[in-house]
């Protein structure tokens, strides 16, 4: 009988208070299992439900999952809809788990692309437990990082326009002020599952001081150990923010 992941208390001393994930390998995976591509999204939840459960039992503040990007709605149309579907059957189902665990949800993200029967549970369940006080678990849905930008610039120019603020007064706090993040820390750690070595337009600004953590591990053979390793290696780094 194996015995449960623990983290080590050098971990725990230097626990990241946002970690991101970019959940990356549902489609190899169910490539892998000789399974349709919508088998690994929908294997890929309980991956979700245990990572929030793990980030929440340790202390983490913010978890934010990379769901959905903008650049998702190109894939085909019936594999959009099905992902849909398994969203909104994840934001019904799960509101008793992040009940009991004191989890509230929000989102980032263009929210208003997403399907209405989406937009609807998403706000019941953010209303159901916005309440609770323990880990924000933030969802990235029709989510893009450059998108996140453009749009940030685009409101800077019209209050700039109107005369609300001077040029000169722009600045990266500014700009802060304005990202869909405004109102949580930038991620400490990044995770990336699959063995990808880039960022796929995640949290661009937000990304640029956070420790990177790249495992070969699929998202839906991702589970509280692999998360627990992330951490650990996180607790391994130095970080610097560009001084010796």
């Amino acid at each position: 009988m194996s015995l449960a992941p623990q983290l080590s208390p050098q971990a725990r001393a230097v626990l990241p208070t946002h970690v991101a994930i970019i959940m990356d390998g549902n489609g190899r995976w169910a490539k892998q299992q000789h399974l349709p591509r919508v088998e690994g999204h929908r294997h890929g939840v309980e991956s979700v439900r245990a990572v929030v459960r793990a980030a929440g039992e340790v202390g983490v503040k913010y978890l934010t999952l990379y769901a959905f990007s903008v650049e998702n709605w190109n894939r085909p149309k019936d594999e959009v809809d099905t992902l849909m579907k398994y969203l909104a059957r994840f934001l019904k189902s799960e509101i008793a788990e992040l009940g009991r665990n004191n989890v509230k949800l929000e989102a980032i993200g263009q929210i208003y692309r997403l399907p209405e029967f989406v937009q609807e549970q998403l706000k019941k369940t953010r209303v159901a437990l916005a309440k609770n006080n323990g880990l924000t678990l933030i969802l990235a849905l029709s989510y893009g990082g450059r998108t996140e930008i453009v749009e940030a610039v685009r409101d800077i120019a019209g209050k700039a326009k109107l005369g609300r603020i001077e040029p000169a007064e722009i600045n990266e706090k500014v700009v802060e002020e304005h990202l869909y993040t405004s109102h949580y820390p930038d991620p400490d750690l990044v995770v990336r599952t699959s063995g990808e070595m880039r960022i796929s337009n995640f949290l661009t600004w937000q990304s640029s001081y956070s420790e990177f953590v790249v495992t070969p591990t699929l998202w839906p053979d991702f589970r509280k150990q692999q998360f627990f390793d992330a951490l650990e290696e996180y607790a391994r780094r130095h970080r610097r923010f560009g001084v010796v």
